[in-house]
């Protein structure tokens, strides 16, 4: 993937009276994982606002929320709508931050291609929403 490149994809879902089931990443992206965090967020709340130096991750996020990218120097903003999954797949260098804009607690599963470190080697801070 070329440096700067979030690749964005709408995943289908199957939906019914109980809710929704889908593939957060395919077998393929599965393979290459090294972390995976689950994240719970209020309405009105902000996550990421940070870049990582070296690790891809692939996050996919229930809307409705908005994204904020830093792309080098260019900001894109994305509204994921009320009840679609979209996957992002970030790039090292790519700063990103997800804003809940509902009225329900937001989930996002984040996949990276490094271990977790505690101490943060890999993240920077990049307050950008």
């Amino acid at each position: 993937m070329d440096a700067g490149a979030t690749r964005i994809d709408v995943l289908s879902a199957h939906c019914d009276a109980r809710g929704s089931l889908f593939e957060p990443l395919t077998d393929a992206q599965l393979a290459a994982q090294r972390n995976v965090h689950v994240v719970l967020t209020r309405p009105g709340e902000v996550r990421g606002n940070h870049v990582h130096r070296e690790a891809v991750e692939t996050t996919t996020v229930v809307g409705p929320c908005r994204v904020r990218l830093r792309e080098g120097e260019v900001l894109r903003e994305l509204d994921v709508p009320a009840g679609q999954a979209w996957r992002l797949t970030i790039p090292p260098g790519v700063a990103h931050a997800y804003r809940n804009t509902g009225d329900q607690v937001m989930v996002l599963v984040s996949f990276s291609t490094r271990l977790h470190d505690p101490s943060g080697a890999d993240t920077e801070r990049a307050q950008i929403l």
